[in-house]
């Protein structure tokens, strides 16, 4: 059995606070970071990370996250539909002196009657035969369009909790969805279902987010046998690459008992929202909670050879680090157990 586990954020991005790191315990991560090979490339956000190891390719300046994430919410359209699909997503916009910084739906909550109100709004008084919202997930909403714009767009996870200015759609056409994007929020600012949220003082739904554009792929080869995960993109692509997809175990010790053979890829994604967030308390607190679910059972799976390689990938907004461990590396006893933040850095 060969794991790759994949966390997000394990490596807090504000390295003006190394204080962050005081006190936690965590031997058993430090252990397996200090005893691996080591590799530091360059910054990727996660659904890129996934997009590479799959090898796909960015489909007119964007990753094809909406096309993808049609086989979790329309299986059907992802199979048959031949137009150009952008994610819309539902945000929060807040002003803050001079930027405008942006909250994700880890921030709020939607009905599934909600965002069908909002979207068959839109579609009443913006959508035409050139574009169409589709929202099959209060969530995740869609743009439908005939033809691919020139456009180039970052994911929603890049702009979360960050300036919105520096990464508004560029190209060509760009000038035509920024007009779009304004109008979105004209209507969704005086909206009655807005104005009872914000009664109830709950975030209000004042725009979407354009990105992850792409048509629908024809063939995705997978590197994985298996994918466990709680993430619905990651899941997506075991869906689009026809491999086991299955839900993060519950218990880690009986799952690596099984030994079941193949790649197994593992999305450990609970400290990315709180990283994000700048949730300083959640994210030390899930940590400690993974070394005792995740690392301390990997650690006697691989001195006792059920997992013959683990390879521990995270990434942040400073970089992407690879630990490669096997059970010969942790007879490496000049290798001394260090600090969790000794093990992030920056490429060089």
């Amino acid at each position: 059995m060969n794991i790759n586990l994949l966390i997000p954020n394990l490596f807090w991005s504000d390295t003006s606070q190394p204080e962050i790191y005081n006190g936690l315990l965590i031997h058993f991560l430090e252990t397996l970071l200090s005893k691996g090979i080591s590799r530091t490339s360059s910054s990727l956000e996660m659904e890129t990370w996934l997009c590479k190891q799959f090898n796909l390719e960015q489909q007119h300046g964007s990753w094809p996250i909406a096309p993808l994430m049609l086989h979790i919410d329309a299986p059907a359209l992802a199979k048959t539909s031949k137009d150009f699909w952008m994610c819309a997503d539902p945000v929060h916009l807040r002003i803050e002196q001079n930027h405008i910084m942006l909250a994700d739906s880890q921030s709020f909550k939607i009905s599934p009657e909600e965002a069908e109100q909002f979207v068959q709004d839109l579609n009443h008084n913006l959508g035409n035969s050139n574009f169409i919202f589709s929202t099959f997930h209060p969530h995740r909403w869609y743009i439908r369009i005939p033809k691919a714009p020139e456009m180039q767009t970052h994911l929603l996870s890049q702009v979360t909790c960050k300036n919105i200015n520096n990464f508004l759609p560029t190209g060509k056409d760009s000038i035509i969805w920024h007009k779009i994007f304004n109008e979105v929020q004209m209507l969704l600012h005086e909206h009655p279902i807005n104005q009872a949220r914000e009664s109830r003082g709950e975030l209000i739904i004042n725009s979407i987010w354009l990105g992850g554009g792409g048509g629908i792929l024809q063939s995705i080869h997978s590197p994985y046998t298996h994918i466990w995960s709680n993430d619905d993109f990651s899941q997506s692509l075991a869906l689009a690459s026809s491999i086991n997809r299955l839900n993060l175990p519950i218990d880690v010790n009986n799952w690596l008992k099984t030994k079941i053979p193949g790649n197994h890829l593992v999305v450990l994604d609970s400290l990315r929202s709180p990283a994000k967030y700048k949730n300083a308390y959640e994210w030390r607190e899930t940590l400690k909670n993974m070394e005792h679910t995740w690392f301390i059972p990997l650690y006697t799976a691989i001195k006792s050879g059920k997992v013959s390689r683990l390879t521990i990938t995270t990434l942040n907004e400073i970089a992407l680090n690879d630990f490669v461990i096997t059970r010969s590396d942790l007879w490496k006893f000049w290798l001394f157990r260090k600090p969790l933040f000794t093990h992030s850095r920056k490429t060089k």
